[in-house]
């Protein structure tokens, strides 16, 4: 993986959760509904596991079969 490329998944995924926090304060503006929150949050972490830690664990295994 190159150096640079690690940076880009890194941003990708504080975009990610920015999202998620915008969206859990916007659901919970006058509210304190757990239920609608939960959702969103567990939306947030199933996206940052598959589009940035994926990504991430394929290279680096990628990167051990080469050496």
């Amino acid at each position: 993986m190159k150096k640079g490329l690690i940076g880009y998944f890194i941003i990708g995924s504080a975009i990610i959760w920015g999202a998620v926090l915008i969206g859990c304060a916007l659901k919970l503006k006058g509210t304190s509904c757990y239920d609608e929150i939960y959702l969103i949050l567990s939306g947030g972490a199933g996206i940052h596991l598959i589009f940035i830690w994926g990504p991430i664990v394929s290279q680096l295994k990628k990167k051990e079969v080469k050496k």
